[in-house]
């Protein structure tokens, strides 16, 4: 169609549409809506500052709810439709996840969480794990931890070792968060990293209680799982790091974004720090 508009004015339009094998009706009425203007131009505009504003990591669901947010009366569908003639899309991965379990390495303890993740207020409970990142030929490590009143993460470790000073130090910084009378169930798998002594004597100081999954069962910390996704998905497989030092400068700004705006549909589209803020101040 296009090239027989470009060709136009030197060739005979009977013999183009020959040659393209096209209706003389069809070429009229498709001329007739290219000069029609583009009724969704404004809103393709904001659906990609949208993209562009959070780099690629939101697809059409958090687009439509960024955009209703703005103010806009719009559809999922209609905006896959257009992020589709835009070219935008967020791409996914299927993680390869680190597994921390090297057998019965020290004292393991039961299920507390038993995959109710529902909280009233902070403080409550908390999930922890470790996953696995690559930079060229070598490994980097990321312990966090997450409270699960906002799904904000509260303590953050980076480490070319998956030993206990990382799963310690996350914990440590998640540690100053506790007031007064708080005593949140801790809930990890069963890494050796849990098992020591050292972890929980951390979490016996501090009044907590551990909770364990249960042996090869990602489910039962699927929460954490999640978080893991989102970071990878948003984060890591769009780019190539060089070094772990970029590595790591860009995790601790993820985190960062993720805890202060990324919206979450389980928050009703807040941030973990929005959400937070509002439940507190009611």
């Amino acid at each position: 169609m296009n090239a027989v508009v470009a060709l136009k004015a030197e060739h005979a339009l009977t013999d183009l549409l020959t040659a393209a094998g096209l209706a003389r009706s069809t070429f009229f009425y498709h001329q007739a809506r290219l000069d029609v203007p583009d009724r969704n131009a404004e809103l393709k505009a904001e659906i990609r500052r949208i993209f562009d504003r959070f780099a690629g990591r939101y697809g059409h669901r958090r687009i439509r709810d960024e955009l209703r947010s703005a103010g806009w009366m719009v559809s999922k569908k209609t905006v896959l439709k257009l992020m589709n003639q835009l070219g935008l899309r967020c791409t996914i991965r299927r993680r390869k996840r680190y597994n921390s379990f090297r057998g019965e390495a020290g004292k393991t303890a039961p299920n507390l969480l038993k995959r109710d993740f529902t909280v009233t207020g902070p403080n409550q409970k908390w999930v922890t794990d470790v996953t696995e990142f690559r930079v060229g030929d070598r490994r980097v490590y990321l312990s966090t931890v997450m409270d699960l009143f906002g799904r904000e993460i509260i303590g953050h470790t980076t480490g070319i070792s998956p030993n206990l000073e990382l799963t310690n130090s996350s914990l440590r910084h998640a540690l100053r968060r506790l007031r007064p009378g708080d005593a949140p169930i801790i809930h990890s798998d069963q890494g050796f990293q849990y098992q020591h002594a050292s972890w929980q004597r951390l979490v016996n100081e501090a009044g907590a209680k551990q909770s364990m999954s249960r042996k090869g069962n990602c489910l039962d910390n699927a929460v954490m799982e999640s978080f893991f996704g989102h970071l990878k998905d948003e984060l890591y497989c769009n780019t190539t790091f060089f070094t772990v030092d970029a590595l790591t400068t860009a995790i601790d700004t993820y985190i960062d974004w993720f805890n202060a705006e990324r919206a979450h549909s389980t928050l009703k589209g807040l941030s973990p720090v929005q959400y937070r803020t509002q439940a507190l101040a009611a």
